[in-house]
């Protein structure tokens, strides 16, 4: 009689602890799931390199940030793939440059087909520079004009500031759940960019006033920011510089009394050095941050080679 108490009382206690242990492990998997969906961030695409490093920065390790067009490619070589379509397709932010240099953008969101895209424009409330008119420019396919006003706002670090503060503010509407990670990622950041901003005042205050020619107009809320003047913007085709083009840089920096000439990495074309040496003026490059590095302080890299660039040109 007393072992048949005590075997009903043993199944008892195993079957009250086996349920106990089920629910235990089933309310430790609930609160698992809970905290991963509480973690989880927002799905980010940015189109390209200068809006993916500031995406990136204010994200962090929050989440991923993939980007559209290869960072080694230039935005306005950029081909559309089905590939690109399908990740806009999954995404749940998009955060461009606006301002008309993303000119494949609207169709490809459109292919996309993705009612619950949220974009983000990285340029809203910038003040724009209108483009300039190029010296005597021939019709090539190579031009890039957009309607929206000179696109270049990443390449001042005080707009550069204001581009990052609109995704972070954004992001925090999309996704509140990381808001802390987003205010304090993008206040780290904000405070390089002023720094940087102080070291270009301090280093270009004594050449105030500087001229330069450039090949690209990618500069002019740089020079406006620091005193300087991009006083005419020479298109030379890409694919074969002729006589003619030759005298408009040449027209142009005897008309503006300009001190530099300054072109882009990678282009070194012997007659553009000739140009330089004829006019006896500084010839530099000068980085539009269009491709490269997608680490978030690769822009401080580039932008510290600009700097020093600019001090070279106009000393």
């Amino acid at each position: 009689m007393l072992f048949n108490f005590f075997l009903a009382s043993r199944r008892n206690f195993l079957k009250y602890s086996l349920v106990t242990g089920l629910t235990c492990v089933s309310a430790i998997s609930i609160n698992a799931v809970a905290r991963a969906q509480s973690n989880s961030s927002p799905k980010i695409v940015t189109t390209f390199l200068p809006i993916h490093l500031f995406t990136q920065a204010v994200v962090g390790d929050t989440g991923q940030v993939d980007i559209l067009i290869s960072p080694g490619t230039e935005v306005h070589d950029y081909q559309a793939t089905p590939k690109d379509i399908q990740a806009l397709a999954q995404a749940d932010v998009l955060v461009e440059n606006g301002l008309g240099i993303e000119e494949f953008l609207e169709s490809l969101v459109a292919n996309a087909g993705n009612s619950k895209l949220q974009q983000i424009d990285a340029s809203e409330g910038i003040t724009v520079i209108k483009e300039e008119e190029h010296e005597e420019e021939p019709q090539e396919e190579t031009e890039h004009h957009h309607e929206g006003g000179n696109p270049h706002v990443w390449l001042d670090p005080v707009l550069a500031q204001q581009q990052v503060a609109t995704i972070r503010d954004r992001l925090i509407a999309i996704d509140p759940t990381n808001s802390d990670s987003y205010r304090t990622n993008a206040g780290d950041y904000i405070q390089q960019l002023q720094q940087l901003d102080s070291e270009f005042k301090q280093k270009l205050a004594p050449v105030k006033g500087c001229n330069f020619i450039t090949f690209h107009d990618a500069f002019p809320y740089l020079a406006q920011r620091y005193g300087l003047k991009q006083e005419a913007i020479v298109e030379i085709p890409e694919d074969s510089i002729t006589p003619k083009d030759i005298q408009r840089v040449q027209q142009a920096a005897e008309q503006y009394q300009v001190k530099a000439l300054l072109t882009e990495p990678g282009i070194e074309d012997k007659r553009i050095q000739q140009i330089s040496s004829d006019l006896n003026l500084p010839l530099e490059a000068i980085d539009p941050l269009e491709s490269g590095e997608t680490d978030p302080q690769y822009y401080f890299q580039v932008m510290q080679g600009n700097l020093a660039a600019l001090e070279r040109a106009c000393q």
